[in-house]
């Protein structure tokens, strides 16, 4: 194996690849990075049987070969190279890398070893990458964190026609977000629980090229299995995942069907007034919001604790209704929303709350809702 290319292709390359290494492989193998030079170029893989990263990149091919590197370390090192090209070279067990005078050799471990990479299942559809990435980041804001729970720490993917939905849970709070994309059938309907973390890394970076690709196994050979593809400088990404097994809850219900309390409300303004108040609030305790004669009344602390309340101008349409919440869960709700004004809708103080976006002049839905449950407040 012999083959040159240029260092910020390969260090950008090597570097998506390993960024899903395992921390504790339970084979060394499963540390590696493999490279598999051809006369098609460049291609830097890694799995760990859950999720696989595959990236292809031109590169000048003077031998054909496979070797298998330490990823994390291959990766350091490319990131410390001079801006000049880079030769990798085959000898024998070992892998030389050189870069202008910087020079490395590193050991190989056994190819024959390595898992084979899955397939990519049959592609389902496009969408824009930013878009998707975007509606990732903003799903992916209440997915649960506990491993005692798995089922909640996925998202559920939905395909509807030309419609997607994401949704995530982890019991306290639930994120809805709908965007549009472009299916290969435009009739199908496909549900899919892919694990948060890695749909939230892989929509982050797929984002060079225009369009992500979203390949999803319809049963039999590769059954339970996601696969995204986009375009990057130099080549093509592409990364698989197994899917969570077992039920997501049914939480679409959650969403009441009308509301008796809404407020509009400055997000900028709520984002700064929370996080003051939030400073006196004990762990797990919360933030009470007051909402009555067009202004929102924030108070925490009590007793003789430190004690803190500010008043937030709003736009109130109802009954007046007093509430509190986890003031983290509720920052991370309006961090997520676009808008400059949000909108709170309740239908009783002990119910959640929907927070969203407040619609524009054209009425446009602006397709991400958060739900979150109010916390008991102290007397």
């Amino acid at each position: 194996m012999k083959f040159s290319v240029e260092r910020d292709v390969l260090a950008d390359a090597v570097a998506w690849a390993a960024r899903s290494l395992p921390v504790r492989p339970s084979t060394p193998v499963l540390a590696g990075l493999l490279i598999e030079a051809s006369d098609d170029g460049l291609v830097l893989s890694t799995f760990d049987y859950e999720t696989s990263a595959r990236a292809t990149l031109n590169a000048q091919v003077s031998d054909e070969g496979t070797a298998l590197v330490s990823g994390r370390l291959l990766a350091d090192i490319c990131r410390s190279l001079p801006a000049k090209p880079v030769e990798m070279v085959l000898d024998g067990s070992r892998v030389s890398l050189t870069c202008g005078a910087a020079r490395f050799s590193l050991q190989t471990m056994p190819v024959e070893d390595y898992p084979s990479l899955p397939e990519m299942p049959e592609a389902a559809g496009t969408v824009r990458s930013d878009e998707f990435s975007h509606a990732v980041a903003q799903a992916v804001t209440a997915a649960g964190r506990d491993d005692m729970l798995p089922v909640l720490t996925g998202v559920r993917l939905e395909i509807d026609g030309s419609s997607i939905s994401l949704l995530a849970t982890d019991r306290f709070r639930l994120a809805l977000r709908e965007l549009d994309w472009s299916p290969h059938t435009p009739d199908e309907s496909i549900a899919a629980l892919v694990p948060a973390r890695v749909l939230g890394d892989t929509a982050k970076s797929l984002t060079a090229g225009s369009e992500v690709t979203i390949a999803l196994s319809r049963g039999g050979a590769g059954e339970g299995i996601i696969g995204f593809e986009g375009n990057a400088p130099g080549g093509v990404r592409r990364t698989t995942t197994r899917l969570l097994d077992g039920e997501f809850p049914k939480v679409r219900a959650l969403f009441p069907p009308e509301n008796l309390t809404t407020a509009k409300i400055d997000k900028a303004a709520l984002i700064e007034s929370v996080k003051r108040v939030s400073l006196v609030a004990e762990r797990n305790t919360a933030v009470q919001l007051a909402f009555g004669d067009g202004v929102l009344t924030l108070d925490a602390g009590s007793g003789d604790e430190a004690q803190a309340s500010e008043s937030v101008e709003a736009d109130i349409d109802g009954e007046d209704i007093t509430t509190g919440f986890n003031p983290q869960f509720l920052l991370d709700g309006l961090g997520a929303i676009d808008e400059a004004v949000v909108e709170l809708a309740f239908t009783q103080a002990s119910k959640p709350v929907v927070i969203q976006g407040a619609a524009g002049e054209d009425g446009q839905d602006p397709g991400f809702r958060y739900l979150l449950m109010p916390r008991r407040l102290l007397s």
